[in-house]
C-alpha cells in the first residue's frame, strides 16, 4: 500500500511509520522540513510539496494527522490563528490537492479531537451524539472536520479520527505528568470530576491501521479506549502505578488564571464510549488503565 501521510514526525506519526515500515508499505510524509523525515519516520520519504509527490495518481491512501500542538501554550489570537492555519487551512489546502488527481486514493482518514463535543459534563457520548457546550476547542475541531468530509465529494471514504489523550512512552501527557507524581507533587485538576477518555498509543496505530484496511468504516470514530475514567481516578491510578502519593490538587481558578480558555483541555470532560471502534471490529490492546500505565511507564524505565 501506497500511504501519504501528514503529521508524520509526530508522536503517532512516527508509530505509525514504524508500524506501517514493518508491514512493507511505502509511507511518503508531507512536511515542513522533509529532509528531518528519513531520520525521524522509520521508512518513509519526505516531501515538502504536494506537486513533488512521485506518481501522486498512484497513492492508496491518506491520513491527515497535520496540526500545531494545542497544549503547548495560551490560546492567544495570534496562536488560535496558527492552530487554525495547521489544521483547517493544511487540511482545505490537501482536499484542493486531491481534487486536482486524475487518480485518487480510496481513503481520507483526518484528525480531529475528543473535543470535538465540547464539555459533555455526564452524558455518555458515542460518535451519533450532539456537540455539547462549544467552545474553542470544539469549533476548531468541527471545522476541520467539515474541510475533510469535502473529499467525499471526490469519491473518498473519509474517516474522522477523534483522538483522546494518547499515552506513550515518547511523549505526550504521561510524559509531563511523571515528573511530578514520582516526586509526590501529583493531584486531582479542579474537582477531579470531569471525564477524561485517553488511549494507549499501541491502540491509537493499531485502531488508525484496522479503519485503513476496512472499507466499512467510514465517518467520525472515537479513538479512545472503553474504560472511563473520571480524573481523580486517573490520577490515583497514576500515583499508584508509579508507588507515590498524589494529594496537591491543583484548584480550577489557579488553572484558569494561568491558561486562560486552554484550561478547558483540563477541566471539561467527555464521557466518551468507542462505540464504532468496537463495532467495527478492533480488538483493544489496552482497554483498561492499569495495563496501559504498567506498559507506558516499564517502557520508560
Amino acid at each position: 500500500m501506497r500511504i501519504l501521510l501528514t503529521g508524520g514526525t509526530g508522536l503517532i506519526g512516527r508509530a505509525l511509520c514504524r508500524t506501517w515500515a514493518a508491514q512493507g508499505h511505502e509511507v511518503l510524509v508531507w512536511s515542513r522540513t522533509p529532509q528531518r523525515v528519513a531520520a525521524l519516520c522509520s521508512g518513509a520519504v519526505g516531501v515538502g510539496q504536494l506537486q513533488d509527490i512521485p506518481d501522486a495518481a498512484l497513492l492508496d491512501a491518506v491520513v491527515n494527522l497535520a496540526g500545531a500542538p494545542i497544549a503547548d501554550r495560551r490560546w492567544t489570537a495570534s496562536r488560535r490563528a496558527v492552530l487554525t492555519r495547521s489544521r483547517i487551512d493544511l487540511t482545505r489546502s490537501l482536499v484542493d490537492w486531491l481534487a486536482t488527481l486524475p487518480q485518487r486514493p480510496r481513503v481520507l482518514i483526518s484528525g480531529s479531537a475528543v473535543g470535538w463535543y465540547g464539555d459533555g459534563h455526564e452524558l455518555v457520548l458515542d460518535e451519533d451524539s450532539a456537540q455539547q457546550q462549544p467552545d474553542f476547542g470544539s469549533l476548531l475541531c468541527a471545522a476541520w472536520e467539515q474541510e475533510a468530509l469535502r473529499a467525499r465529494a471526490l469519491g473518498l471514504r473519509v474517516v474522522l479520527l477523534r483522538t483522546a489523550a494518547v499515552f506513550s512512552p515518547q511523549g505526550g501527557m504521561l510524559a509531563r505528568l511523571r515528573l511530578p507524581f514520582s516526586l509526590g507533587l501529583g493531584g486531582r485538576l479542579g474537582s477531579g470530576q470531569q471525564w477524561m477518555p485517553w488511549i494507549h498509543i499501541a491502540d491509537e496505530v493499531g485502531l488508525i491501521d484496522h479503519l485503513l484496511h476496512h472499507d466499512n468504516c467510514d465517518g467520525p470514530v472515537n479513538a479512545c479506549a472503553p474504560q472511563s475514567l473520571r480524573n481523580t481516578e486517573f490520577t490515583a491510578a497514576l500515583a499508584a502505578a508509579l508507588h507515590r502519593p498524589a494529594f496537591l490538587p491543583v484548584p480550577a481558578f489557579a488553572l484558569k488564571l494561568a491558561l486562560g480558555d486552554m484550561s478547558n483541555l483540563l477541566l471539561a470532560g467527555q464521557r466518551l464510549q468507542p462505540r464504532r471502534a468496537q463495532a467495527w471490529g478492533y480488538r483493544y490492546q489496552f482497554p483498561d488503565i492499569g495495563s496501559a500505565l504498567r506498559d507506558v511507564l516499564q517502557s520508560v524505565d
